[in-house]
């Protein structure tokens, strides 16, 4: 796998091969993954298993994909156009998430775009229950947009990225925190949709907007960059950024 992913010869990845062999057995030795991921040098990654998922969810991606044939008939689509309306964002979330495997892209800028057009939208039109049929498409396409931007980058990068970023030794606590995250944030959105649409109504995605920029500009400034970067190395990448450095210890000499 190594020699496919580097595209050199055996030789050429031997070294590489031996240091995960290394670590993997290194790992075995862990005895207390979870009260390590608490110690200062780790806060990095616990910080970002915490939030990583959390923006993930706050998106409002799942409001889409739960509720899509309600807000389709919110906006005048009838029983079985909602349904299909439904199925059409099903399958280009699909085919997003395919194109997304050959070339992620961070797009969480033009997430933040979409949800804030189809709040105003909403918004300018009044009566969202009485839309021209033209606007009410445009609306479509704007969540269709929406849906492909998220396959093509928080979709399946709230998942790869955190596999990137914790060292062996707590890998397994850190995944489990990133998971207990991502599906409490699912219940909670999912739980809190209906009552949140009905008072904030079309303010409700100008809401998740906020949170998709805000998304972005941490990510932008706080999450390292992870690609072909070793799982070994990547504490040293932790020490050598500008805010994360500061939880992280000095690798000096042994005397």
């Amino acid at each position: 796998m190594l020699k496919r992913i580097r595209g050199v010869t055996d030789k050429e990845v031997e070294a590489e091969f031996n240091d995960i062999l290394a670590a993997s057995e290194a790992t075995k030795q862990v005895k207390h993954p979870w009260r390590n991921l608490l110690k200062r040098q780790y806060r990095p990654q616990l910080i970002l298993a915490v939030l990583l998922p959390f923006f993930q969810q706050i998106t409002g991606i799942n409001v889409v994909m739960f509720y899509a044939p309600v807000l389709f008939k919110t906006i005048g689509f009838g029983d079985n156009a909602s349904l299909g309306s439904a199925l059409i964002t099903g399958i280009i979330n699909m085919l997003a998430t395919l194109v997304s495997v050959y070339g992620a892209e961070g797009l969480c800028s033009l997430k933040a775009e979409f949800n804030f057009f189809i709040g105003w939208k909403f918004g300018v039109s009044g009566n969202v229950t009485e839309l021209p049929k033209w606007y009410a498409i445009l609306v479509v396409l704007f969540i269709c947009c929406y849906v492909a931007a998220f396959a093509w980058s928080w979709g399946p990068l709230g998942w790869l990225v955190p596999s990137e970023i914790f060292p062996l030794e707590i890998r397994s606590a850190g995944q489990t925190v990133v998971v207990t995250v991502n599906m409490l944030m699912t219940f909670l959105i999912a739980q809190l949709f209906l009552n949140m649409l009905c008072h904030m109504k079309f303010g409700l995605f100008i809401f998740f907007s906020f949170f998709v920029a805000v998304m972005t500009v941490f990510i932008y400034y706080f999450l390292p960059e992870t690609k072909n970067i070793p799982i070994e190395e990547m504490q040293h990448v932790w020490r050598q950024h500008w805010f994360w450095k500061r939880f992280i210890p000095d690798e000096r000499p042994q005397v």
